[in-house]
């Protein structure tokens, strides 16, 4: 028997229904290497993808030894980096990658790098290969830069490149910090008039931090005074939480907090939690405003 003809249209949604569930089902594209390194241990050697591991831990705040940082090699120095992350994320200070571990690198997130307190670098045994300064809980970038204090009212603009769909969501979450800060945030329509703006990129769009797809880095801000705030075009966005995508105001209200000058908390509810699951809808927790508060004192 013959087969019939398929529409060219509904060959395109096919293929649109498929990368969803693949979303859905958990296999974040930009990630999905890690799964593979589950069980790995120190004393390893040429294991595929672990210098991509490496990377990953360097990106994110965890560096190790520059000995071995382009190689396979699971030496001490990455033992120690994989323990931090543990202890920074609860988890069980094995510097060995189990199945927790791998299942909260896959996490979509934020693009900024966690921020390690010494005490959590001395425990680990990161201290040795890397120095690095916060406070528990909510943190700041280096050196706590922020805005001065008589700046009160920030002006925010779009940036051409950002969807129409992303205009609400986004002024919605300047509306939760205007609530929940000392700050008022002002919509202005010429990008040269404004402290920050917000734009939506591809992969490597010249600030030093690409994209990596959807599934992986979500979006990333610049400290103060900065104010430059970037979205992953790429990403599975959505106005409301849906199962199979990433809610936009969320990821909004975290970044929005980098802006200000926060960096990431180590409080699971907190907006300035470092990663985001599919679906979730967050919003300013009391470690997020307390953060703010006690930064502008």
């Amino acid at each position: 028997m013959a087969l019939k003809a398929v529409h060219p249209l509904l060959l395109l949604l096919l293929a649109c229904f498929l990368v969803s569930q693949a979303t859905a089902d958990g296999h974040h594209a930009a990630f999905d290497y890690i799964q593979g390194l589950k069980g790995c241990h120190k004393g390893q050697k040429n294991v595929t993808h672990l210098h991509s591991l490496k990377a990953y831990l360097a990106r994110f705040g965890y560096p190790c030894s520059k000995k071995h940082l382009h190689d396979d090699e699971f030496d001490a120095s990455l033992e120690a980096a994989i323990k931090a992350y543990q202890i920074n994320y609860h988890l069980k200070p094995t510097g060995s990658l189990n199945t927790e571990t791998v299942s909260q690198m896959m996490k979509p997130r934020c693009g900024c790098p966690d921020v390690v307190n010494r005490t959590l670098q001395i425990e680990s045994g990161m201290f040795k290969y890397s120095k690095l300064h916060s406070v528990a809980h909510y943190s700041f970038f280096n050196g706590r830069p922020r805005w001065p204090l008589a700046k009160t009212n920030l002006r925010f603009a779009f940036l051409p490149n950002l969807p129409n769909y992303a205009r609400q969501p986004i002024f919605n979450a300047f509306g939760q910090w205007d609530a929940g800060s000392r700050f008022t945030f002002q919509f202005v329509n010429d990008v040269n008039q404004a402290d920050l703006t917000v734009g939506f990129y591809h992969g490597d769009h010249g600030d030093g931090s690409a994209f990596d797809g959807p599934g992986g880095v979500l979006a990333h801000a610049f400290a103060p005074t900065n104010g430059r705030m970037h979205f992953d075009a790429t990403e599975n966005w959505t106005i409301h939480p849906l199962q199979n995508a990433m809610h936009i105001e969320t990821v909004a209200v975290h970044e929005i907090g980098h802006l200000l000058g926060l960096g990431h908390s180590t409080v699971q509810d907190a907006i300035m939690y470092p990663s985001i699951p599919y679906g979730v809808n967050k919003l300013l927790h009391a470690d997020d405003r307390e953060g703010v508060r006690v930064l502008y004192l």
